[in-house]
């Protein structure tokens, strides 16, 4: 079996920031919370609550004063800002990438204006990004939308189109360029696609069309995971989608002699070379 792993799989740098970051905050205090997943992988969110962090579902469950870890997907506006009023101290692990995109709208929050986000409905990073974005916004995830979204915006001087960081690049484009020919305004596009996202699709796109079998690997809630699957099974019919090693069906795996290897964002190293330790 010939098998060949993605230059580009497995943790991007927000997320090395993010762990980096968090062992450091784990050394120096004790009884760290964060709410909901440090980032969408179980390996390394088990990891980290062996290490002593508290993993809660809300704020509610917070105490004046305690230690609350911003996860890298970031966190809504008014948690911040009830942070401040409790006194509860904030270390924020927002990727730089999503960080910078609340930057990025500042000049759009009037008025006259108003901010489109192609992203996941539900995704926390959208969530997130929507709530600094002003009442003058919304989130489209389906090409379907577009056409009742055009005639929404006419009525505003700018418009400006952004992207969740780990959406599909490609669908972004394509969404966008919609919106901007259907209006007269001034529509300003900006791709907040992640270039590490960006750089593992298109490495997976050419990955999977010279594969006879394409093996994904990251966590069930990732995102970007998601998208890397979608990618690949558009090429290689047998693409398979997994957490861990042990989720392969070795015998079924061990028919193909041409194997293709990519991970999401959050996948640890470890993970990959289980897997690829399976197959060998």
């Amino acid at each position: 079996m010939k098998i060949e792993v993605g230059k580009y799989a497995g943790f991007c740098g927000g997320v090395n920031l993010c762990i980096s970051k968090l062992e450091d905050i784990l050394k120096n205090n004790k009884d760290v919370y964060c709410i909901g997943d440090v980032v969408h992988n179980n390996e390394v969110v088990n990891h980290f609550k062996e290490e002593g962090l508290i993993v809660i579902d809300s704020l509610d469950e917070l105490e004046n004063g305690a230690n609350l870890v911003i996860r890298a997907h970031g966190a809504v506006k008014e948690l911040y800002e009830e942070c401040e009023k409790r006194n509860i101290k904030v270390f924020d692990l927002t990727c730089p990438k999503v960080l910078s995109i609340r930057n990025l709208v500042t000049d759009y929050l009037n008025d006259e204006s108003f901010i489109v986000l192609i992203a996941q409905k539900e995704h926390p990073e959208s969530l997130s990004t929507i709530s600094f974005c002003g009442s003058n916004s919304t989130i489209i995830e389906d090409e379907s939308e577009i056409e009742q979204l055009i005639k929404k915006l006419k009525k505003y001087k700018n418009i400006l189109v952004i992207g969740q960081t780990t959406f599909s690049e490609e669908k972004y484009i394509k969404y966008s360029n919609m919106i901007k020919a259907g209006l007269d305004n001034n529509v300003v596009i900006k791709n907040t696609i992640c270039n590490a996202t960006s750089i593992r699709q298109k490495e997976t796109l050419e990955m999977s069309k010279n594969k006879d079998c394409m093996i994904i690997i990251g966590g069930a809630k990732s995102s970007n995971t998601h998208k890397l699957y979608d990618i690949a099974v558009s090429n290689c019919k047998n693409t398979y989608i997994i957490e861990t090693a042990k989720d392969l069906n070795i015998d079924e795996i061990s028919r193909f002699k041409n194997v293709g290897i990519m991970a999401g964002a959050s996948t640890p190293k470890s993970s990959i070379n289980e897997v690829i330790e399976l197959l060998k």
